[in-house]
């Protein structure tokens, strides 16, 4: 599957977003994605196999738990996919960080 194809997704782009800010255990990822989504224990364990088998979260048991990290390894090529297309951004951001900063600079004086 193509790394785009996997985070086409929204479940699983939220599986991702979880586990950046650190492991978690696979029943809390199915508590907050149900709660978020609607969907069963089944479908969010079949989102993350789709993770796992595709390289971007790797899982380790803890006894009968299942621990779950994203792995940095898939993002990594796609941001050196997206590097061709930031010439298109970067001077459009980098003109708005200097307005937001004159306008910091106007209110303070």
């Amino acid at each position: 599957m193509h790394a785009f194809d996997v985070l086409g997704d929204p479940v699983r782009r939220r599986i991702l977003e979880l586990l950046a800010e650190g492991e978690h255990r696979s029943g809390d990822i199915v508590v907050v994605i149900h709660n978020e989504f609607g969907i069963s224990q089944a479908a969010v364990s079949q989102h993350l196999k789709v993770l796992r088998e595709n390289g971007f979260a790797s899982v380790r048991a803890d006894g009968q738990r299942r621990i779950y990290a994203v792995d940095t390894e898939p993002m990594q090529e796609i941001d050196a996919w997206l590097d061709r297309f930031r010439r298109f951004w970067e001077p459009k951001l980098s003109a708005l960080e200097t307005e937001i900063a004159r306008g910091r600079k106007k209110r303070r004086n």
